[in-house]
């Protein structure tokens, strides 16, 4: 499901929100098996944006968590643009009017210039679901993707 939302701020970023949603990311992961990754960048290369988080997603090698159960949320911050891809497991199970609430979620915080606080709610809301569906185990989980906020171009 992929969205655009209306303002930009002129460094998308500052340290101390970065660190929020990179503490959002580990603080879901630490419940379940599932993955969750942030991708930012200027513009789009595609008009929708869904597909170049799909692409995205498998040149990261997303699909490759043993699952099925990585999601990564998309922005194009100069093209106003908001996706998220999920991988089939979890997919599956959330439906796509679970996607559609979460970007609104995003935008709704986007428009009023609350960029990190918009992503941290919604990184929040992917863990618990994931949690739900792909509990952590203590025995075997394994941290499969890096953590990190992506910046492109």
């Amino acid at each position: 499901m992929a969205f655009f939302f209306l303002k930009r701020k002129a460094r998308f970023f500052t340290h101390e929100e970065a660190a929020r949603v990179l503490d959002a990311i580990r603080t879901a992961e630490k419940m379940t098996s599932g993955e969750i990754r942030v991708f930012v960048e200027s513009r789009c290369k595609y008009v929708n944006p869904m597909d170049r988080a799909a692409e995205l997603f498998w040149s990261l090698q997303m699909d490759h968590t043993e699952e099925r159960n990585a999601v990564l949320v998309y922005i194009a911050s100069l093209d106003h643009q908001v996706a998220i891809w999920a991988d089939d497991g979890i997919h599956a199970v959330a439906g796509p009017d679970f996607w559609t609430a979460e970007i609104g979620l995003v935008i709704n915080h986007f428009r009023n210039n609350a960029y990190a606080e918009g992503l941290v709610y919604a990184i929040k809301d992917i863990g618990e679901l994931l949690s739900r569906h792909f509990p952590y185990k203590p025995t075997t989980d394994k941290n499969e993707l890096p953590d990190d906020i992506i910046f492109g171009h």
